[in-house]
Order: C-alpha cells, then structure tokens, then sequence
C-alpha cells in the first residue's frame, strides 16, 4: 500500500513541474536566460521522476492509479511520458541556443511546457474527458509555437490547417466518448475494458452498434491527429517553424494517435468497420507517401514526408492488430527523428557530400533477389526465437522493408560478397532487435488477423515494386515521378476544400505587401495572395 501511494503521489509531480514553468514564463518578467535555466532545472527533475516510474513499472511491475477512474498509470504510457520529457529536455537545450537573441522567448517556453504537460496528462488519462481534454490541450499550446514566426504565411496557413484538423478530431472524440459512455453507463476506460472483457467475441457482433460506431469515430479523429493522407499537409508546412518545434511535432507529438490506438486495442479488436478504414487509409498513406518521400530533394521536406509515411505504418500495424509493433515503432521512431532534426544541418552537409559521387543505381538482379533473400533470413530467426512474436504475414512485411539493405549496385567498387554480408547483417540484426523487443514487459496484447495482415503485406509488395521501378526504369517512370514530388495535389486539393469550408485570411502581412507593392505602381488591381484567393 505504502508503494502504491507513493507512485500515486509521484505521477502528479511532472505534470505539477511542467504547470509551474509554464505558469513562471507566462506570469513574470524574468529575461529569457534565467527562464531557460529554470526550464533545464524543472524538466530535468520531471524527467528523473519519469525515470524512476518507467522503471518502477517494467522491473518491479508496480503501476498506481493517483485518481482511480480519472487518472491511472499503465507500462506504455510510463514509457511514453520517460521519452517525451526526455525529448523535451533535449529540445529545451537545444531552443535555448537555437533562439538566442530572438524576441518571443517567453511564451515559447510557457508554450512547450504546457505541451509536455498536457502529454503527462494524456498518458495518465484513465476517462474519456480527459483524453479528450488533454490531447485538445496539446493542439492548442503547439499552435502557438507553429506560430513563432507570425509573419510566414506558410507558418499561418499550417496552424490554420492543424486547427481544423484538431477541431474535427475533438468532434469525433466527442461523439466516440458519447457513445461508449451510452453503452457503458460510465465515462471510465476501465469500466470500458471491463465491458469488453465481458462481451462475446463473434465475429461481427460481439459489440453493440453504438460501440462500432465508437470505435470508427476514434479511428477517423486519430487519423486526423495523425496527419494521414489526404490531411497530411499542415504537417508538411510546419518547416516554416523553428527547427526544435518540428523535432518536437515529428518525433514526439505526432506520435500520440499510436499510443491511443494501443491503449483502444480491446475495443478496436471487434470493430470490424474502424479496422477497415483504418487499414485502408494508412496503407494508401503508406505507398503514396513512400513514394513521395522518395522524389523530395528538400532534406526538412524529405523528413516531413517520412513522418507521414511512418504514423500509416504505425497505424498499418494498429489495423493489422500488431499492437507490440506499433508501441515499438512508436518509440524508435521518435527516438530517430528528433536525432534527425536536430542534426539537420549536418545531414545537409553530408547530403551534398555524397551528391558530389555519382548515384550508385542498383542491379536488377539484385532487387529481384533481395526480398527473397530477406524472407529466408527473417523466417529462419523466427524459427529459432523460443517464441512466435509475430504471424508469417509480418515476416514477409519485414523482409520487404529490410531488402533495399541487400540492393548491390550495378559496379560494386568493391566485393560482392562483403556487401551482401552487410546486408545481411543489418537485417538480422534488425530482426533479433524486433525480436529481443518483444521481450519488453510493456504488457500489449495483440489482435492479428489474417486477412488484414495479407493486405498490410500487398501494400509493402506495391510500394517495393514502385521503388523498384523508380530506380531500374527512371525515364519509364518520369511522369509517375513528377506527380509524386507533387504529392499527388493531395494537398492542395484538401486545402482548397478546407479554406472553402471555413475561410480565413491566413496571409494578411503578404496580402498588404503586395497590395501596398502594386499600389506604388500605380495599379489598382487587387493584390494575390499566396495561393491565389487565401479566402477560398
């Protein structure tokens, strides 16, 4: 009891921190420094707190509820708040060099401390109000940092887009949280696992129509939050915001849609219509995007569209009923591209340093063979693993992600036989690593289906051969490459229905620019905006 209570009392402090540094940045008038200074010292402490808890829940299994039926602990989310104060943390040292000298400081600072702290309350969220509430919260406080430079238009029409996004998500969240409550007889998520637990598992109608229709609604505001295709836009145009804001968006926000669906894998398990819709939109995010990312020279850009591509595979193993995976990916990728973004000068530098070699495209032969090779390797190593992590389907996933690692150029500068060695070798140790994961007391329970993992298996077989096309057959694919660096006018399409639906003049400083700019010319046409008539 003595253990519980003290885990109790200890799941409040870094959200308390977080509260206080945002209350300090917004409520005095102490120079950016010493607020930098307080916010290293304040998110270093959330952040050994967070330590202490992530490892008091995998090693000594203790979990604490601090308000039981609002707010409760769980493995995953312990380990979500561990990664994002750490993020934060890093991020917060990084903006206070990265901003130096620049105005707005403050509420910057008061801005990214309440993101962390509303992300400590997501993951605490035992209630359908504060799930909604808290996953709101972050929106509106990440807005404000999109906004840091309010004279780019582009910065402007990105928050605006989030804003829509975020409202529209909010509204399904609303109605999900409505219909299980109905169903439930209590806003509670364990009252909800409860009533699951209970219920038959048919095939179809185990649950009750206002339960299905819960879990779609869930879905579709996740797949909003997500920033999956074709919604994925704002997430695109947030380079216009300072370096730090994108790693904390790509690497740690973003990623909050596949945390929710993990901890909703009881009620999605029966939801045969949420399944299919989600299987359907983040496999097209995840071949059109891929292939996006593929023909972007932008190295921030590149970045962005692999964030795209990586929350559909994230979602593509929600819908598959991987849930260990997704949790997994979850977190290797935050971990991969606030690295990414923070060294983004660098990889710029290196880019042009391998632009000055010719482009090594590989041999046909090799592409055929690769995935062959990469199944056996993978099925092998499973088949020696004491136990099955995961279905056959998923390993023909696997091997196709891991067979671009055996590609051979078409004049190898060096031995044949030492490249396919490390291949090999990186995919087997991507599997073992796969493998070894699984091991993690994270306590997610998988829901596979076959007929998922068949088409989530199609999809990586469609985007392998597109990549495949792209570099064995450039001229032939000259016209499919040009409307994939446009991203397939998804964009502009949902941004045009967007601005339709809910005008806004998200360019007002540009707008009185050019306006002012052709006045003095004498004309008295009315000035462009960005994109033509911002309005519409």
């Amino acid at each position: 009891m003595t253990t519980i209570s003290v885990l109790s009392c200890a799941a409040w402090v870094a959200p308390g921190l977080m509260f206080a540094m945002a209350t300090l940045a917004a409520a005095t008038s102490l120079p950016p420094m010493r607020l930098w200074r307080c916010y290293q010292a304040l998110s270093g402490l959330a952040l050994l707190l967070a330590l202490s808890l992530a490892v008091a829940a995998l090693f000594f299994d203790r979990h604490a509820a601090p308000w039981p039926g609002v707010l409760g602990t769980s493995t995953l989310g312990l380990v979500l708040a561990l990664l994002v104060q750490g993020l934060g943390t890093v991020i917060g040292s990084f903006s206070a060099r990265y901003l130096q000298g620049e105005g707005g400081q403050r509420p910057y600072i008061a801005a990214l401390s309440v993101v962390l702290m509303a992300v400590h309350l997501l993951q605490l969220a035992d209630h359908w109000l504060v799930l909604i509430a808290a996953w709101a919260l972050v929106g509106l406080a990440l807005e404000k940092l999109l906004c840091f430079y309010p004279d780019r238009p582009f910065a402007r029409l990105a928050a605006y887009k989030k804003r829509i996004a975020d409202r529209l998500a909010d509204v399904l969240l609303v109605a999900a949280a409505a219909l299980a409550w109905s169903a439930v007889g209590s806003g509670s998520l364990p009252a909800l696992w409860s009533h699951l637990a209970h219920l038959p598992h048919a095939e179809q109608h185990g649950m009750s129509p206002g339960l299905q229709l819960s879990a779609l609604c869930l879905v579709l505001a996740v797949i909003l939050r997500t920033a999956l295709l074709p919604v994925h836009g704002w997430l695109i145009q947030v380079m216009e915001a300072p370096t730090p804001v994108s790693a904390l968006l790509h690497a740690g926000v973003v990623n909050l849609g596949g945390f929710v669906l993990v901890r909703f894998a009881p009620l999605l398990e029966q939801a045969v219509a949420a399944r299919s819709v989600l299987l359907v939109v983040s496999g097209g995010t995840v071949l059109l995007a891929g292939l996006v990312m593929l023909t972007r020279i932008s190295i921030k850009v590149k970045l962005a569209w692999s964030t795209v591509a990586q929350m559909g595979f994230m979602l593509l193993e929600c819908a598959a009923g991987l849930y260990m995976f997704a949790a997994l990916h979850l977190i290797g990728h935050s971990l991969y591209k606030a690295h990414a973004f923070l060294s983004a000068s660098s990889v710029v530098r290196d880019t042009r340093l391998q632009a000055l070699h010719a482009p090594a495209l590989p041999s046909t032969a090799s592409v055929v063979a690769a995935p062959l090779l990469s199944a056996a390797l993978v099925l092998a190593l499973q088949n020696v693993s004491p136990h099955a992590a995961w279905p056959w389907w998923w390993s023909g996933v696997l091997a196709l992600a891991w067979a671009p690692l055996l590609w051979l150029p078409q004049r190898p500068e060096g031995s044949r036989l030492r490249s396919v060695g490390l291949g090999l070798g990186g995919a087997a140790g991507l599997t073992l690593a796969a493998l070894a994961a699984h091991w993690l007391p994270l306590q997610i329970v998988d829901f596979p289906r076959t007929g998922y993992g068949v088409l989530a298996l199609l999809t990586m077989l469609a985007l392998y051969v597109c990549m495949g096309l792209l570099q064995l057959r450039p001229q032939a694919m000259a016209a499919w490459r040009r409307r994939s660096y446009a991203g397939f006018y998804l964009d502009e399409a949902y941004t045009r229905l967007a601005l339709t639906l809910w005008p806004s003049d998200w360019a007002p400083k540009a707008r009185r620019a050019a306006a002012n700019q052709q006045t003095n010319q004498g004309t008295t046409q009315t000035a462009p905006s960005l994109l033509g008539d911002a309005r519409h």
